[in-house]
């Protein structure tokens, strides 16, 4: 009968040992979870400041595009308004001259002829 203690208490020894290398595994698994938990957490939280920032930033640059669309027409209208100006000036400047001709040669003195 100690031949089969002897192997029982063998059996039992390894036995004993692959429970402690499971708990062994199981532990350093555990320690990589919570690792890896963590990491989410903070991936997590890092999207939400992020998703935020995203959101600030395209309200501003909606508002700055608003506000480029806003100077293009108003400078476009102005040149415009200006191009009809000059082109009014420019027709005000050859009547005038046209006329100042006209006056001209109505108040130079006549000639006599012989």
């Amino acid at each position: 009968m100690t031949q089969q203690a002897a192997a029982l208490q063998t059996y039992n020894n390894e036995l004993v040992k692959c429970i402690e290398d499971l708990h062994s595994k199981r532990d350093e698994l555990n320690r990589q979870i919570t690792q890896e938990e963590e990491e989410k957490e903070r991936l997590q939280h890092d999207i939400h400041v992020l998703t935020e920032k995203l959101s600030r930033v395209n309200e501003s640059l909606a508002q700055r595009l608003a506000a480029r669309a806003t100077f293009d027409r108003t400078i476009a209208e102005t040149e415009a308004a200006y191009t009809k100006i000059l082109e009014s000036s420019q027709s005000l400047l050859s009547v005038l001259k046209q006329e100042a001709g006209n006056l001209s040669k109505a108040t130079e003195p006549r000639r006599k002829e012989h």
